[in-house]
């Protein structure tokens, strides 16, 4: 009786974006302890304040600059050839913001990075997934972008319902040689909460009260960063072999369509 893997084989090439924030840096120990190798693009800040751990490689990327994103993918594939799976965390809120006090360059600051980088680094990583062994892309989406729970929210609410919409595209795309799979995450006690690794603290209340949230959670806390290692090694991995195109909710129950 053939044993499936519920994580990518060892030696597996993983591509982790935005792999220096807390989630990220999670998964990238997780994929380390499995034999994985991983290869964490970010911003140059965030790498310098969160050094990735030995046995990775960290290549600095801006996913609001598309010549950043296209030479990361070049750096690579020189490094590489091809890759077998591809994690995008990246993404922000910025300030938290009423629609109706909201400017156009707030909104298309938080689009740039959330929904225009996560197609800029899917585009990018292609090639080198066509190459790869049994390739398999993780995007990470939000909850906010199924169930807006908190005010002035909008942008990163509308950039991750984007995500959602892109990862279906590309699975319906890329089948049957490349699976793309979203998991869209509930709060989690990660610095994304003061707006996230690597960009300025927010001085304003980041609109996540704690304790109404724990109140209308069925789990009752936040997330921890390590509890979605796990559904992202699986999606990543040969146990997942026959799930492309859906959205795995993990958010402690507060949404379940």
């Amino acid at each position: 009786m053939t044993c499936v893997q519920f994580v990518p084989a060892i030696g597996s090439r993983i591509v982790i974006v935005g792999g220096c924030g807390g989630m990220g840096q999670a998964l990238v120990r997780a994929c380390l302890s499995h034999g994985l190798r991983v290869v964490v693009l970010d911003l140059a800040i965030s790498i310098e304040l969160n050094p990735v751990p030995e046995g990775a490689v960290s290549i600095p990327c801006d996913l609001a600059d598309e010549v950043s994103v296209n030479s990361a993918f070049k750096n690579i594939e020189e490094k590489w050839g091809a890759i077998d799976g591809l994690v995008n965390l990246a993404g922000f809120v910025g300030q938290v913001t009423p629609i109706k006090d909201l400017t156009a360059d707030a909104w298309d600051s938080v689009g740039a990075v959330g929904l225009r980088g996560m197609f800029l680094v899917c585009r990018g990583a292609i090639p080198l997934l066509e190459k790869g062994d049994s390739p398999s892309v993780v995007l990470i989406a939000s909850t906010f972008g199924h169930r807006v729970v908190f005010d002035g929210y909008a942008p990163y609410a509308a950039a991750k319902a984007g995500v959602v919409a892109l990862g279906k595209a590309l699975a319906t795309e890329m089948s049957p040689s490349i699976r793309v799979n979203v998991i869209s995450p509930g709060v989690f006690d990660t610095a994304f909460l003061q707006g996230g690794t690597g960009r300025p603290r927010r001085v304003e209340k980041s609109g996540v009260d704690s304790t109404q949230y724990h109140s209308i959670v069925p789990l009752g806390r936040l997330g921890e960063p390590e509890e979605m290692s796990g559904p992202i090694l699986f999606l990543l991995g040969a146990a997942a072999s026959y799930i492309t195109g859906q959205v795995l909710h993990v958010n402690g129950g507060i949404w379940a369509p």
